[in-house]
């Protein structure tokens, strides 16, 4: 069973010797050096330009997968601090004997929320979609046969989530161990700590999605040990409770893609301003300045005064969650997303409904997910169809140039199937909006 001591681990891949709490400086404390890590990494910079709501958008108001990172980071570190506080307070130990201060589970909870996106693909979720139907419904599905039947799920069901697990532990270019975060930031970040079979076993939160692909899953079980996550006695797969602040890093994403998706629809004018009235002020009455609110003169600084508001009283209603089933949770026997169970559930239910209609099912969001699936397919089937050609040795001069322009940094000589679909996959994840569009229009002899 887990207790805060393991799970607030400083241990990175490739450590022999024990970081011990006490004798880190504060000045450069190992779960902040994780923050540094992913926000210079060129995964973390290539969020700048993908799609958050509006696919291949040019309008300045809406967000990108990058600014929204930032955005939950921020409320993720609020979280986590008032948390850590007082937890500090109910096990005070972890302060007087280990040396933890309540600002570590602020920077383990802001750099996990930071990376949170860091392995989704171009174009949104449709990105995920496109691969996932590669294999489940298009030319991808020629590979079933030889793959294990987990493999073929990571594939058919492609998920961003264990893409990122791949992206922050994966050796490349000479550097071992990828980023090499500790591991209390990787466990915090693993919102799903399980592996994509079986599908969905259970109801619970931490089972809705995978965390990690079938290659990665001796990297999962290291940093699952380290931190003594339990691991599920049901026999049902790879499967693993969770660590206690990916409900954090979870609320932080859930709040400000609920309440800022909302502002953008509203800014964008696909949701009408009495929308946000009538909606926000339900979980901001409370501490809403009226006089300053009527003095403020324009929609967008309207929405913004609410925004900032009803955040700051779901970090507060999520804290208040975290810390009434603190011991269900640090225990792996609490199985909701806190905003779930927050008070003020009917309004984010009302709030995602809207959203949902007005902006995620908008003609601009649909036109350019179509297109975003064209794009992404047809990657994917001249990129696995070089490699496959490759190891059949007979490699077209097209595939050799796709090889040679596209591929440059990956040696597929010795690869195994399994290894290499993912990392081709992976490294279509790993495109820009823009790159993957110029990347087609390469392919396709329209960028001439």
């Amino acid at each position: 069973m887990p207790t805060w001591e393991s799970l607030l681990s400083l241990k990175r891949q490739g450590d022999t010797n024990k970081r011990i709490r006490k004798e880190q400086d504060d000045t450069r404390l190992g779960f902040e050096v994780d923050y540094d890590r992913v926000i210079f990494s060129s995964e973390f910079r290539s969020l700048q330009d993908k799609t958050q709501v509006i696919p291949l958008s040019k309008t300045d108001f809406v967000h990108t997968r990058l600014t929204h990172s930032l955005e939950v980071s921020v409320v993720g570190r609020s979280l986590g601090r008032l948390v850590g506080k007082k937890v500090l307070e109910k096990h005070p130990q972890l302060q007087a004997t280990h040396g933890h201060h309540f600002n570590d589970f602020g920077a383990i909870v802001a750099a996990a929320a930071l990376a949170h996106d860091i392995g989704n693909p171009p174009f949104g979720h449709s990105g995920e979609r496109a691969i996932g139907d590669y294999f489940k419904f298009g030319n991808g599905k020629r590979f079933q046969e030889q793959l294990s039947e987990t493999v073929y799920q990571d594939l058919s069901k492609f998920e961003g989530n264990a893409n990122g697990f791949k992206l922050l532990t994966d050796d490349k270019y000479g550097s071992p161990g990828g980023l090499r975060l500790s591991y209390a930031t990787l466990g915090a970040f693993t919102k799903y700590p399980k592996a994509s079979l079986p599908h969905k076993p259970t109801k619970e939160v931490a089972d809705k999605k995978f965390g990690f692909f079938h290659q990665q899953v001796d990297k999962f079980q290291d940093v699952a040990e380290e931190l003594s996550l339990e691991k599920n006695s049901d026999g049902n797969g790879v499967r693993y409770k969770r660590h206690p602040l990916a409900f954090l890093v979870e609320a932080a994403d859930d709040i400000c893609y609920t309440i800022i998706d909302f502002e953008d629809g509203i800014n964008l004018g696909l949701i009408q301003e009495e929308f946000a009235l009538e909606y926000l002020s339900k979980i901001v009455h409370k501490n809403i300045n009226t006089e300053k609110y009527s003095k403020l003169s324009t929609t967008k600084n309207r929405i913004s005064y609410l925004r900032s508001l009803a955040i700051g009283a779901l970090i507060e209603d999520a804290v208040s969650i975290f810390m009434d089933n603190e011991e269900e949770i640090l225990n792996g026997d609490y199985h909701h997303a806190l905003l779930d169970q927050s008070s003020y559930k009917v309004q984010i239910e009302d709030i995602i409904k809207i959203s949902v209609k007005n902006i995620y099912q908008s003609q601009e969001v649909l036109d350019k997910e179509i297109a975003g699936y064209k794009i992404l397919t047809k990657i994917l089937d001249d990129f696995t169809t070089a490699v496959e050609h490759l190891h059949a040795g007979n490699a077209s001069n097209f595939d050799k140039l796709i090889l040679k322009n596209f591929l440059k940094d990956f040696d597929f000589s010795d690869s195994k199937l399994e290894d290499w679909l993912i990392d081709v996959c992976s490294f279509v994840a790993s495109l820009t909006d823009s790159n993957a569009l110029r990347t087609y229009r390469k392919l396709t002899g329209s960028d001439l």
